[in-house]
C-alpha cells in the first residue's frame, strides 16, 4: 500500500528551523510525505487540505513510495494542485541550483516556505549543510529587515530568493538595496522580471539571477533562460513550453493521467516561449491572450511597455468581456510616487511601441496589486472587481 500523505505545518520567522531535521529526513527519503500548510494561516492550511487531503495514501503511481512533498500549487482556478515531489527530484534541483551559482552558500529565507521557492531555500540550505538567515514575512514583506538580516549570513558565499514585487519596495529603500547588492545571487522568479526593474537592479549592482520554473518542477529549473544540468527545453507546435528532466514531478496528487503529464518524464506548461542559440524565452501564458475585435493581445508584452513610463511603478494588463470587441484590454495600475496617470497618457505611450489595439481602453490606480501565491498577480481577482462590461 502506498505510504499516507500527512501535514507539515510551517512556523514563521525564525522558528521555521524546528523543521529542519524533518527536511533532512525528506531529502534523505526517509521521512512519509508531506504536504507543507502554513501554521499561522488557518484558512488557507484548511483551503489546502480540503483539496490535497492528508491522511490519505499517496496516489497508485510507480514511485509512490519515494514522493516526499507534495507542493501545492498557487492555483490559477482557485483549487491548487498537488505536485507530487521525489526526493530525488529535490536533491537533483539542489545540487543544479548550486552548481550553477558557482558552489554552496548560506541562503537567506524572505518568502513563505509552503510555497516552493520557500521550500527550496530551506532544502538548498540543508545540502549546503549550513541554517538559514529568516526574515519573517508573515505580515508581509519589509525591506528594511533585509540589511541586518544579511549581515548575519556567514560566506564564503551568500544567497537569497525573492520575487519581483519584493524587488521593488527593496530598490526604493537604500539600505536593503545595498544589502543585496552584497550578496553573490539574488534568484528572482515567481512571475516574469519587467525588464526596467531588472535594469534598476543591476544598475545597483544586484546579482539577479531570473529563475523559470514551476512547483511542478521543484521550481526553477531555467536560469537566465539556460536550463540547469538535468533539465532539459523544449517549444511544442503551438509554442507551449515543455520542461523536461530530473526534477519534474510525479504527477498531480488525486488527478492521474492529467495532460499537462500526458508525457512521461516532461511537464506541459501553460507559457508560450522560443528557444534561440539554447536561450529560452517567455512570451506569456497561453490561456491569459486578450482576443479583441479579433486580433490577439499577450498582456505580458503590453506591461513591458507600460513599466517603461516614469508614472507605472507596478501594473497588470488583462482582458474583460466587451459586447462589441469579444474583450477590451484593460490595466490595474501601481502608480509611481507622486504620479496619477490617465488613460490618455497610458494609451499614447502604448501606441507609439505596439499596434493601437493593444493599447489599455481603461486604467485603475490601485496601492497594490493582488497577488495568489507570493508573488503571481491575481488576474482573476482583478477581473472580478472590474466594472461590467459595456
Amino acid at each position: 500500500m502506498s505510504p499516507v500523505l500527512h501535514t507539515l505545518p510551517i512556523p514563521s520567522g525564525s522558528t521555521v528551523a524546528s523543521i529542519l531535521p524533518t527536511l533532512e529526513r525528506v531529502l534523505g527519503g526517509g521521512a512519509p510525505p508531506l504536504l507543507p500548510v502554513p501554521e499561522a494561516d488557518a484558512k488557507e492550511t484548511t483551503r489546502l487540505t480540503d483539496a490535497l487531503h492528508p491522511g490519505e495514501p499517496i496516489d497508485a503511481i510507480p514511485d509512490a513510495d519515494d514522493v516526499a512533498l507534495v507542493m501545492a500549487t498557487s492555483g490559477t482556478t482557485g483549487v491548487p494542485k498537488g505536485a507530487m515531489l521525489t526526493a530525488r527530484a529535490l536533491r537533483a534541483s539542489g545540487d543544479a541550483t548550486h552548481r550553477r551559482l558557482g558552489g554552496p552558500g548560506s541562503w537567506l529565507l524572505a518568502l513563505p516556505a509552503h510555497h516552493i521557492a520557500g521550500m527550496q531555500v530551506l532544502l538548498r540550505s540543508l545540502l549546503a549543510g549550513r541554517t538559514p538567515v529568516v526574515v519573517d514575512v508573515v505580515t508581509g514583506f519589509d525591506p528594511g529587515d533585509l540589511p541586518a538580516a544579511v549581515d548575519a549570513m556567514t560566506g564564503p558565499r551568500r544567497y537569497t530568493s525573492l520575487v519581483p514585487t519584493q524587488l521593488v519596495k527593496v530598490l526604493d529603500h537604500p539600505g536593503a538595496t545595498a544589502a543585496l547588492a552584497a550578496l553573490d545571487a539574488v534568484m528572482l522568479g515567481g512571475a516574469a522580471t519587467p525588464a526596467p526593474l531588472l535594469r534598476r537592479a543591476l544598475d545597483a549592482g544586484i546579482r539577479v539571477v531570473r529563475t523559470y520554473g514551476m512547483s511542478e518542477t521543484c521550481g526553477g529549473c531555467v536560469y537566465d533562460g539556460v536550463p540547469l544540468d538535468g533539465a532539459t527545453v523544449r517549444i511544442a507546435d503551438d509554442s507551449r513550453v515543455l520542461l523536461g528532466g530530473d526534477m519534474v514531478a510525479s504527477g498531480y496528487r488525486g488527478l492521474p493521467g492529467h495532460p499537462a503529464f500526458a508525457e512521461p518524464g516532461w511537464f506541459r506548461t501553460d507559457d508560450a516561449g522560443t528557444l534561440s542559440g539554447g536561450v529560452l524565452t517567455i512570451h506569456g501564458r497561453l490561456d491569459e491572450a486578450i482576443s479583441t475585435g479579433g486580433l490577439t493581445v499577450v498582456p505580458q508584452v503590453v506591461e513591458s511597455v507600460l513599466l517603461e513610463h516614469p508614472a507605472v511603478r507596478e501594473c497588470a494588463v488583462l482582458g474583460v468581456p466587451d459586447d462589441r470587441l469579444g474583450q477590451r484590454v484593460v490595466a490595474a495600475v501601481v502608480p509611481a510616487a507622486g504620479f496619477a496617470p490617465t488613460v490618455e497618457d497610458l494609451r499614447e505611450h502604448v501606441r507609439a511601441a505596439l499596434d493601437a489595439t493593444a493599447a489599455p481602453r481603461e486604467v485603475r490606480l490601485l496601492d497594490a496589486l493582488p497577488l495568489r501565491g507570493p508573488g503571481k498577480t491575481d488576474r482573476n481577482a482583478l477581473r472580478k472587481s472590474w466594472p461590467s462590461a459595456r
